[in-house]
């Protein structure tokens, strides 16, 4: 029995899986579960892959993570950085702050958002236009789109998404300085809440990826590393990288988190746990 194999006992409609390991140099599909070219909504796992993009204009030149924002909306002194680290104090939906900037690690779907319509300012770019050039058409991701909101509107497929791990395991289209600034914890003291998770004391947080630090319990499988970063959606989907095992997993399915979320995250970190034995094995 393969690790994805447990996904035939998940309670959803249809799921899509990959495992890409990267132990011997260059990352590669380990395993696949499902119909890889079947579309999903990625809901949250949207902001990995915006803030991807966000991070190559950094690299460019044309966005800057500090310089205060020229953007409307966002309060006295936020930066994209705040944005994308969801410390800006902005809540969930909506541009009335309620917390303090860099006080709590508030999750903000506005925030992810606000970021996008200053890269666009910056960048004078359609995003996108710019999220295709930049980050879908170097990768030769062809079956991935933008349909909504950038925190959680992009489609995609697994054989997509193996691609779009790969390059968080092996970075091409940023520099490793860039990417390590990307996935290293911003504001290491901030408290927060994981939607649907739980409340963490701290809760790291990288550039638009969640990491497993010491959260307990969470999604992540228990074996996963702290530096394991990632995201999970409201459509259903998870994703994870762990650079220490130099492995990562996508998982894909049509049925709402907030549907099977009592079992949903024990089941995700049983998978994650079986996928890190697996690839040590």
């Amino acid at each position: 029995m393969g690790a994805l194999d447990r996904i035939d006992d998940w309670p959803v409609p249809t799921a899509s899986a990959c495992i890409v390991n990267a132990m011997s140099g260059a990352p590669s599909t380990f395993a696949v579960y499902g119909d890889t070219a079947h579309h999903f909504r990625i809901a949250s796992l949207s902001k990995v892959i915006t803030s991807l993009a966000i991070m190559i204009a950094v690299e460019e030149g044309s966005v800057s993570l500090d310089q205060p924002m020229v953007s409307t909306g966002v309060p006295d002194g936020c930066t994209i950085r705040h944005l994308l680290a969801h410390a800006s104090g902005l809540p969930f939906d909506g541009t009335d702050s309620i917390a303090p900037l860099e006080t709590r690690r508030i999750y903000s779907n506005t925030g992810i958002e606000l970021a996008v319509i200053e890269t666009e300012l910056l960048t004078g770019i359609r995003f996108g236009d710019y999220l295709r050039e930049a980050v879908f058409e170097p990768l030769g991701v062809r079956r991935t789109e933008l349909r909504g909101s950038p925190a959680y509107g992009i489609w995609s497929t697994v054989h997509d998404m193996a691609l779009l791990l790969g390059e968080l395991l092996r970075p091409t289209l940023i520099a490793s300085s860039t990417h390590a600034e990307m996935t290293s914890v911003q504001y290491p003291t901030l408290d927060g809440i994981v939607p649907g998770i739980g409340a963490f004391h701290p809760c790291p947080w990288g550039l638009g990826v969640e990491l497993h630090g010491d959260k307990h319990p969470h999604w992540m499988g228990s074996t996963n590393s702290p530096a394991t970063l990632g995201h999970f959606g409201g459509a259903g989907t998870m994703m994870w990288v762990d650079p220490q095992a130099n492995v990562a997993l996508c998982a894909l399915t049509d049925r709402p988190f907030d549907q099977w979320s009592e079992v949903a995250p024990r089941l995700w970190r049983e998978l994650s746990d079986a996928v890190i034995a697996e690839v040590r094995a």
